[in-house]
C-alpha cells in the first residue's frame, strides 16, 4: 500500500514543478524543453513502477483518477483553477507593453512579438489588450478602429444606408404632398 501514497505524493510532486516551469503548450516548447519534461515524467514514475504488472496498472488508474479529480476541483473550485492551471495575465493593455507581467511569464518582448506577428498584427498600439493564456496561447482584442469588417458590419451599413435612402424618398414624396396640400389651400384662400 505504500506505492499508492508513494503515487500520489510524486504526482503532486509533478504538477507543482510542472506549473512552475511555465506556460508552455507542448508545440511551443523548445526541443531543451520537451526533453526535460519527459525526465520529469520519467522520473516520477520510475521509483514507483515495478515488474509487477498489478502495481503498474494499479499506478496508470491513480494517474487517471488523479487528473479527473484536478480537473473537477478546479471546475468547483476557483482556487485550485488559480493554483493548479494558473489565470491569464495581460501582457499588452491599451497598446502599451506589461514588462511586469512578461517577467513573470519569463517572456521577452521579441518573443511576444514574435507571437503577434504570426497572429497578423504588424503594430502593438493597434491592441486594446492581450493576453497569454494558461496553455500558452496569445489571446487579444484589437481597438475599434483597427478591427476587421464583420458581415454583420456590413449588413448593419446597407441597412442603415437603404433606410436613409427610403428616409429620403419619404421626405420628398412628404414635401410633394406638403406642397401640393399648400398649394390647394392657397387656391381656395383666392
Amino acid at each position: 500500500m505504500d506505492f499508492i501514497w508513494n503515487s500520489l505524493i510524486l504526482l503532486i510532486a509533478g504538477v507543482f514543478f510542472l506549473r512552475i516551469s511555465g506556460r508552455k503548450s507542448i508545440s511551443q516548447m523548445t526541443i531543451a524543453h520537451t526533453v526535460i519534461m519527459i525526465s520529469i515524467g520519467s522520473l516520477i514514475v520510475q521509483p514507483i513502477a515495478e515488474k509487477s504488472v498489478t502495481k503498474t496498472v494499479i499506478i496508470a488508474a491513480i494517474f487517471i483518477v488523479f487528473t479527473i479529480i484536478l480537473e473537477l476541483l478546479q471546475v468547483k473550485i476557483n482556487l485550485m483553477e488559480k493554483i493548479i492551471t494558473g489565470k491569464s495575465l495581460i501582457v499588452i493593455d491599451d497598446g502599451n507593453i506589461n514588462i511586469e507581467n512578461l517577467k513573470k511569464l519569463r517572456l521577452t518582448v521579441d518573443q511576444l512579438e514574435m507571437r503577434l506577428r504570426q497572429q497578423g498584427i504588424s503594430e502593438i498600439n493597434h491592441l486594446k489588450s492581450a493576453t497569454v493564456e494558461p496553455n500558452g496561447q496569445l489571446g487579444y482584442e484589437l481597438k475599434r478602429k483597427y478591427k476587421p469588417l464583420t458581415i454583420g458590419d456590413f449588413e448593419d451599413i446597407i441597412l442603415s444606408k437603404n433606410k436613409d435612402e427610403s428616409n429620403i424618398s419619404n421626405n420628398i414624396f412628404s414635401e410633394i404632398k406638403y406642397k401640393h396640400t399648400n398649394n390647394t389651400v392657397n387656391k381656395k384662400l383666392k
